[in-house]
């Protein structure tokens, strides 16, 4: 069992009925083992008890229990057999089966013991054989959960169980380990549907960690590793192990629909695979032998006569290959030339010529030039593909793929550093692109990459990488900047949180979200020049505009720097207004500087918007009626209505909307464009754009 958190010394344990529990054997992200002891027939048990969050309702709980019963019923010579499903005495569910103490497949080195691995397989398939016949499906095969008895023989645990845990079927990465993922097929990892098929990819890839060592894919955290599964080309096995890339390119296919169609199919795909790379006339008998113990008696007799004709073949063959193929000549004239190497996979390789004479001698051969490497071909195909834009797809004729297969053959090759910096440019343009164009997710995916192929090329820390992430620095601050332009501080976040996912460096996102929450927010003020304004949203029209209407001192500036004469502010009919004229000066009552400018027509208004316009570098105007009512209520010693752009009538009058100390009405009504009134002032806004 995967350990992931321990269990503490100072929590009970659990109290099950016909039971009596010892000790804890394992922990795990959803339950915990104990050892215990069945009290009715005497025999150390394993006990899983399912921790309080994996089940946290009782349709789960109950879901859990009846696919337990399911799976206690699979009855086969590999697969852990469940004894018991039931509650504890706090209600948490617990399935009791066989102790097994040897340990998981994780825990044993099996490299260069083939025979070994191919005994394992044998066993693991048969158990899926079995269940997949049964409408069951694991979907959780790994290391961990292959244990084994006291003879050695592997068994499959917790099947059909691991993945049902309030999961459902369609299962993504944030709810899984590491462990899991490093297993796990490629239409998992997208969070698609699984079928049988998934459990024979699982089986590949132990299939490799068994004869290498290592995991096919290797990354820091689960995400990493599930992308590999998804997007990394089938890696190679070391020579030594060549005779076994068939059978795992198919086991591991990306597409469900090329692998293996069943356990039994890629059972006699097992079967048929060399033993341990075996050449010549005893590895051919070798590798008979291993097959012909498999058949049935009937199937002696001709399997006897195939191997007489394989002993005199054997013998031919080896004759025919004393000397290596590059020391054939090919064409007419006699030349010598060296022999092609193995053309990679997927991809047209060079042809040779007609033989023509004998092999020629060794020492002639001293004279030619060694084979190309299969390096040289892989990096042929990586700039063609570069240049056609195909950088990481489609699958199977991308240079990602092609230059990953040059690692592998020849790491030493001059020209493929070079060419997985260019990999690494292309994919930073690309980044750009994705990340200026709304899909940061993509940009991402690009950067994951390209950080996943200069890691596995020894090129983790070379300027291509570094460059990568200064452009998408650079490219996320340009969209905080564009963000902060559409006054859209959600937008600037997202973008900062993109640079979180990155990985950009703590630095970088400090500076960045200081930016973003910069952006004000409807309601906040803008800052920057020009009068003070807070930001106004209607629909998608976005607004700076003033707290409160323009003062009696800030209409003054503009009038003793334009010379601009009063307007009239009397009634017309009034024999006042030639006596006592009134206007903005003399409004008819006691005012204060910061008091609101009344007396002030609309004309005098929409001049006073373009001389401050042209002194701040801004355009300011008069509000519509409709953008007035969502402007910032006025907080003034005396309140009064406000001059708005709109017309009246024939647009000889303008309107002035909300209420006033002379009338109570919010109603708007037209006024004379040209004249002042004493209870009608201004404030201006400017347009900030549309989302």
């Amino acid at each position: 069992m995967t350990q992931h958190q321990p269990h503490r010394d100072d929590q009970p344990l659990p109290e099950i009925s016909g039971y009596r529990i010892t000790r804890v054997v394992g922990a795990g992200g959803m339950s915990t083992i104990y050892l215990g002891e069945q009290l009715s027939l005497g025999r150390e048990v394993a006990i899983k008890v399912m921790l309080p969050e994996a089940l946290g309702d009782e349709v789960s709980r109950r879901r859990f229990e009846n696919e337990a019963r399911t799976v206690a019923r699979l009855d086969h010579p590999n697969i852990v057999g469940i004894h018991d499903v039931g509650r504890t005495r706090d209600g948490l569910p617990y399935y009791s089966m066989p102790y097994l103490a040897r340990g998981h497949l994780g825990q044993r080195d099996l490299r260069g013991n083939e025979y070994a691995a191919r005994a394992i397989l044998r066993g693991l398939l048969s158990a899926l054989q079995y269940a997949h016949s049964r409408g069951i499906v694991h979907r959780d095969v790994k290391a961990e959960n292959v244990l084994f008895d006291d003879s050695g023989r592997p068994l499959l645990a917790d099947f059909g169980i691991a993945l049902r845990r309030g999961y459902g079927s369609r299962v993504t990465t944030a709810g899984l380990a590491v462990g899991s993922t490093a297993y796990m097929p490629p239409e998992q990892a997208r969070g698609e549907g699984v079928d049988a098929r998934a459990d024979l990819y699982s089986v590949g890839v132990l299939a490799w960690e068994m004869l290498v060592g290592t995991l096919p894919y290797n990354a820091a955290d689960a995400l990493s590793m599930a992308v590999m599964h998804v997007q990394d080309p089938i890696p190679r096995l070391p020579r030594s192990l060549r005779h076994w890339q068939p059978f795992i390119d198919r086991a591991l296919a990306k597409s469900a629909g090329r692998r293996f169609s069943d356990a039994a199919q890629m059972l006699d795909a097992l079967d048929r695979i060399p033993t341990q790379g075996r050449r010549g006339v005893r590895g051919m008998l070798d590798d008979l032998g291993d097959r012909l113990r498999a058949l049935p008696a009937r199937a002696w007799i001709g399997a006897g006569t195939v191997a007489i004709a394989a002993v005199v073949a054997g013998t031919w063959l080896e004759q025919r290959d004393a000397a290596p193929a590059f020391y054939r000549a090919e064409g007419a004239t006699g030349t010598a030339s060296a022999g092609t190497a193995a053309t990679p996979e997927g991809m047209a390789g060079a042809t040779t010529g007609a033989l023509a004479k004998p092999p020629i001698s060794p020492d002639d051969a001293l004279l030619r030039a060694a084979p190309a490497s299969d390096a040289e071909r892989w990096l042929v195909a990586a700039e063609r593909q570069l240049r056609a834009g195909r950088l990481i797809a489609p699958a199977g004729d991308n240079a990602y793929t092609s230059l990953l297969n040059a690692w592998q053959a020849d790491a030493g090759h001059l020209r493929l550093g070079p060419a997985i910096d260019a990999l690494i440019a292309g994919l930073a343009a690309k980044a750009e692109r994705d990340f200026a164009s709304g899909n940061p997710d993509a940009a991402r995916t690009a950067l994951m990459q390209a950080t996943q192929l200069a890691s596995r090329t020894s090129r983790a820390d070379g300027p291509a990488l570094r460059d990568f992430r200064d452009r998408m620095g650079k490219a996320v601050a340009a969209g905080v900047a564009r963000a902060a332009g559409n006054y859209d501080r959600a937008m600037a976040l997202d973008a900062v949180e993109a640079a979180r996912r990155m990985g950009l460096g703590a630095t970088t996102i400090a500076r960045l979200e200081t930016q973003a929450r910069a952006i004000p927010l409807p309601g906040e003020r803008l800052g920057g020049d020009g009068i003070d304004m807070v930001l106004v949203q209607q629909g998608g029209i976005r607004l700076g505009a003033m707290r409160r209407p323009v003062s009696r001192d800030e209409y003054a500036a503009f009038a003793d720097a334009t010379a601009r004469p009063p307007a009239r502010c009397r009634e017309r009919a009034s024999l006042l207004r030639v006596v006592a004229p009134r206007n903005w000066r003399n409004p008819g009552f006691e005012q204060k500087g910061g008091d609101p400018a009344v007396c002030v027509s609309w004309e005098d208004a929409s001049a006073y918007a373009r001389w401050r316009g042209q002194a701040d570098g801004l355009g300011y105007r008069l509000a519509t009626s409709s953008e007035w009512s969502r402007l910032p209520a006025a907080s003034s010693a005396r309140n009064v209505s406000e001059w708005n752009i709109d017309c009246s009538g024939s647009c000889t009058q303008r309107v002035a909307s909300g209420a006033s100390w002379r009338d109570e009405s919010a109603a708007p009504a037209g006024r004379e464009a040209e004249r002042g009134y004493d209870d009608v002032g201004f404030r201006l806004v400017r347009d900030l754009g549309a989302d």
